[in-house]
């Protein structure tokens, strides 16, 4: 048992926004090792379709239960939305989404909801669902925000364009006099001081990456698998290129990562129940 405990805890998003959930489990869970991947090769995910989210959801799933890992948190709004429910029923390792987690959080926040998503994450409904079934006397408005992910993905954080882009979006929740903002993906964090510049005080932000490491920690210690020793060193994969990826990590991080190049299984599907790996 205790050596399943120290085996590490997969996280996977399209690039670098699931670094905002990897930096809640430095925080939360820091005797956690992590193997990190990021899909730079083929972000962003939100403008993908439903059956493209569900094949590369289920190659980094397949490659990640190959190396060891003892659970698997979604880092990505868009996979949470499309593929979760599927690949839980595909898999027996503990995975976990983030959009259940940040709608519990901001429905105990508000009643007069807002989500800015991508725009699959909108399209699939998947936070107003969620929220609805937790609590349906409430509103809620979702804004698709395809600008955001490649700005964020290019450095521009402090881009003067970015702002711009973040007050249109915005605007007609500010129109809807919301009381609570759920940043819909993984990324939108990464712009915090950019929402705060524009959002009045008043609004509160519900970030799913805080509460997705809270739900890990429960199921960890509901399963007896949380690590009692010192964590190994993150490992970070991505799909594209490790240097443009350690160097966008690098001012969020604090440090520069040594990052390795992957390349994933290509996976086709048997039946509503189990994978193969392709030729």
């Amino acid at each position: 048992m205790r050596k399943f405990q120290s085996l590490r805890v997969g996280v996977f998003d399209s690039g670098i926004g699931g670094l905002t959930v990897l930096k809640e489990l430095y925080r939360q869970l820091p005797s956690e090792s992590i193997l990190y991947f990021a899909d730079s090769a083929r972000l962003p995910y939100g403008i993908r379709s439903p059956e493209e989210i569900l094949q590369y959801v289920r190659e980094i799933l397949v490659w990640m239960t190959k190396q060891d890992v003892k659970m698997i948190i979604m880092a990505c709004n868009t996979s949470s939305a499309l593929a979760l429910d599927l690949v839980r029923t595909e898999f027996s390792i503990p995975i976990l989404g983030v959009i259940l987690p940040g709608a519990k959080a901001a429905v105990e926040r508000g009643k007069r909801i807002g989500v800015l998503a991508t725009s699959a994450t909108v399209a699939s409904n998947a936070y107003l669902n969620a929220l609805l079934e937790i609590e349906p006397n409430i509103d809620v408005w979702q804004i698709p925000c395809p600008k955001l992910v490649p700005l964020i993905e290019q450095n521009r954080i402090h881009d003067p364009h970015t702002l711009e882009v973040v007050s249109q979006y915005l605007s007609p929740l500010l129109d809807r006099n919301i009381d609570t903002l759920i940043y819909g993906c993984t990324h939108y964090r990464h712009l915090a001081k950019v929402f705060r510049e524009i959002l009045p005080a008043s609004i509160s932000i519900v970030d799913p990456a805080q509460y997705v490491v809270l739900a890990a920690e429960r199921e960890m210690k509901l399963l007896g698998i949380k690590n009692p020793s010192n964590p190994l060193p993150t490992r970070f994969c991505v799909s594209g290129d490790p240097e443009k990826f350690a160097l966008l990590s690098r001012s969020w991080l604090g440090y520069t990562p040594v990052v390795e190049n992957t390349s994933l299984p290509h996976i086709i599907c048997q039946n509503n129940f189990g994978i193969e790996n392709g030729l």
